[in-house]
């Protein structure tokens, strides 16, 4: 570009407009300085800034005022404020009502000029690539089919959020897109260039918990033969998705709080912290709020990483879209030209209420494009009715309690046995548990001896 970027600077100490001013500078940045909210808006009346950085305590008004200003009169320009040290509070309620990011006082240089390139490599909300469900899109760029109000909301949402760093957290049933969302929400932002690492924290021992995070020394403990990076590390510079978040035990829950807070990691074995910038976005299919109420997760953690909840709708509340989903993924199934699917088997695909969502759509897909004989998929190759009934449950009455939930259990795990073709990983997410969790049901139920007895 041959004219530099402008950035805002909005604080009453002068010693602080000073400093910012001379690291923007130093960055090859224009800076301008108002000590108030009333020059700001003046400096904004006459020039076009890239980003604006607004201390929370102004003596005419807020950081939240000029938030709200700039957002309404400049759109386009991405907002960060300067919270006291230990206010977190006030940085919580300025990335709800739509702040890039934050800093804590005293302002950390580095942590200042990494959050400064974040922000000028934001692209323009017009520059954002259309990807809904009639529009073009790269070949390995993620999608998010369909017309429906849902879908088109979910979208729009993403789109808004891909525009700060604030930590999300994405609610919705197994096999919603929640992970596809996280996506997005990465390839959209800032970040889009860095890397994402996904984790499921449901899939991980307890014992190996913090060096998988953190990484560890060399000698920290037996088998550490070299030094090793954790997930933040690896993710630095991009975003970290912790999937399946309320899995995490009440231990680690209290090391990653911390480690959100002052975006800083210690290795297993080290005696130093180093810094980390990573983006937090989080996931779960069970209701986060209750898990922090009954006391399985803190609610310490919880508020930081639900500073702004995104629910991806489940598939019978968008109906309408099945046909373009069934579509695009027999399309990517076929690895050519798919058959078509006849009109009574879309009338089912839409009567059924899919509760594994677009994962069990696309398993029902799947079988049903190795048994259609033909250029057609009918009714009969989509078996929706053998997997809604799963069988009939044998009569447990008479039973004690716990043998009637047994049978039930039982049932249920076998039917999505079924469904995956016994592809044990994809049963659990069918059944949204963990593999852990599926693999002690297995063996407490006895169905590991019943298959093993079958092959």
């Amino acid at each position: 570009m041959s004219t530099k970027s402008q950035v805002l600077v909005v604080d009453d100490e002068a010693d602080i407009r000073e400093l910012l001013g001379m690291t923007l500078t130093r960055m090859g940045l224009d800076a301008h300085c108002a000590a108030s909210t009333s020059e700001a808006f003046a400096l904004l009346a006459k020039n076009s800034y890239n980003l604006c950085l607004t201390d929370m305590r102004l003596p005419d008004g807020d950081g939240l005022g000029v938030l709200e200003y700039v957002s309404k009169n400049h759109p386009g320009v991405p907002v960060a404020v300067i919270t006291a040290y230990g206010s977190a509070e006030n940085a919580v309620a300025a990335l709800k009502a739509g702040a890039f990011d934050y800093l804590a006082k005293p302002v950390s240089l580095n942590q200042l000029r990494t959050l400064v390139r974040s922000a000028l490599r934001l692209p323009h909300p017009s520059q954002g690539r259309r990807t809904n469900g009639n529009q073009e899109a790269a070949p390995d760029y993620p999608v998010l089919i369909g017309e429906s109000a849902f879908m088109q909301a979910t979208r729009q949402m993403i789109d808004k959020l891909a525009r700060s760093q604030a930590p999300i957290h994405i609610a919705g049933e197994s096999g919603s897109g929640k992970e596809l969302a996280a996506r997005l929400i990465h390839l959209k932002g800032s970040r889009r260039d860095g890397p994402f690492v996904a984790v499921n924290c449901g899939a991980i021992p307890e014992n190996l918990m913090e060096s998988e995070f953190f990484g560890y020394r060399k000698g920290a403990f037996t088998g550490a033969a070299a030094d090793r990076d954790g997930f933040f590390q690896a993710a630095n510079g991009g975003t970290l998705f912790l999937d399946e978040v309320a899995d995490l035990p009440l231990l680690m829950q209290v090391k990653l709080l911390r480690a959100i807070q002052e975006k800083r990691v210690r290795k297993v074995g080290s005696t130093g912290e180093e810094n980390v910038d990573v983006r937090i976005i989080s996931a779960t299919h069970r209701n986060l709020a209750d898990e922090a109420k009954n006391g399985a997760f803190r609610q310490d953690l919880y508020y930081r990483l639900n500073v702004i909840e995104l629910r991806m709708p489940s598939l019978r509340e968008m109906r309408e879209d099945i046909p373009l989903l069934a579509a695009a993924i027999l399309k990517r199934q076929a690895g050519g030209e798919p058959p078509r699917v006849s009109a009574a088997a879309v009338k089912e695909l839409q009567a059924y209420d899919f509760p594994g969502n677009v994962r069990e759509l696309e398993n029902v897909l799947e079988r049903a494009l190795a048994l259609a004989s033909g250029d057609e998929i009918g009714v009969e190759d989509l078996q929706l009715a053998q997997r809604d009934t799963g069988g009939e449950i044998p009569d447990a009455s008479g039973l004690p309690l716990q043998d009637r939930l047994d049978l039930v259990e039982k049932q249920a795990i076998l039917r999505a046995l079924e469904q995956t073709r016994y592809n044990r990983t994809a049963a659990a997410k069918l059944l949204g548990i963990t593999f852990r969790a599926l693999r002690y049901r297995l063996e407490r139920l006895g169905i590991n001896d019943e298959l093993d007895s079958k092959s």
